[in-house]
């Protein structure tokens, strides 16, 4: 029986399986890494086609339960490992597969309490997988998807890392049991590197949550009670970034936030130069 408190839904409907396993793109010596397999609706055709492209593959499962059934169900596989850990916690260092510059791909159909995190951990991690796909609520797919107009933090947090794309929506009723929500399969492609160095990401994030503390204000209201600046410093500053500042922050596109980045930086900086 499915565990609601672990976000357990698992696929009953075959052709949304092979949808997505056929989305994946498994090629010739991936590894492939399947998150939260369950009782495996995904599993048998993930391992069919590595196995067809010389490729292995990673199961893992954070359910006791269900991962000593992946492993007693894949034990003569050898080119198949079930690993008992949440994912996000996986140390890709530490499995063979993963040694030298073998690539890998994330397919999952991810728990919903979980989805965002698990996709920004393997985003964010300094090695990447070659892609992404993943079934999540439609309503975070929407967001990680979305473009200029309906932007949020997630939109941003996922976008400087990745390009991500909407593939196909999937009923409750492909489900046992059946969610109260709707699904959306998605594709992530992370960007050969992340739009915004390591030591600017906390910058960035310090001045869109800023931005969308105040999501429906205009900027330079949001901005100056967020950055501590008046409303005039953050009129300057969006005009110089070639802002409007009157737009709202969800209508922002992620080179218009690395523009605002730089000029706040530029602002915060020569601010410490005049107090030094």
């Amino acid at each position: 029986m499915a565990r609601r408190r672990l976000g357990q839904h698992f696929l009953r409907d075959r052709s949304v399986a092979r949808r997505i396993v056929d989305a994946s793109g498994i090629s010739v010596g991936d590894v492939v890494m399947e998150i939260g397999p369950g009782d495996g609706a995904l599993t048998h055709l993930i391992v069919e086609e590595a196995h067809l492209v010389g490729g292995s593959v990673v199961l893992v499962e954070l359910d006791e339960k269900y991962a000593q059934r992946m492993g007693d169900r894949y034990r003569e596989y050898p080119d198949v490992r079930v690993v008992n850990a949440d994912a996000r916690d996986v140390d890709l260092e530490e499995l063979p597969e993963f040694g030298g510059s073998n690539r890998y791909r994330v397919v999952a159909n991810l728990p919903y309490y979980a989805g965002t995190p698990i996709v920004r951990s393997f985003l964010e991690r300094e090695r990447r997988p070659a892609s992404m796909t993943v079934m999540l609520q439609r309503e975070v797919a929407r967001d990680m998807c979305a473009k200029a107009g309906k932007m949020s933090l997630l939109s941003l947090a996922v976008q400087i890392y990745a390009e991500p794309r909407s593939l196909f929506s999937v009923p409750p009723s492909a489900f046992r049991p059946p969610p109260k929500v709707h699904s959306t399969v998605i594709e992530l492609v992370p960007r050969a590197e992340p739009l915004v160095d390591g030591k600017d990401v906390q910058d960035l994030f310090k001045l869109a949550r800023s931005a969308f503390l105040g999501r429906r204000k205009q900027l330079h209201n949001s901005l100056s009670n967020g950055l501590q600046m008046t409303t005039g410093e953050v009129k300057e500053m969006t005009e110089r970034a070639g802002i409007d500042s009157e737009r709202r922050p969800a209508t922002l596109g992620i080179e218009e936030w690395l523009s605002l980045l730089r000029e706040w930086r530029g602002v915060r900086d020569l601010v410490g130069a005049s107090s030094d």
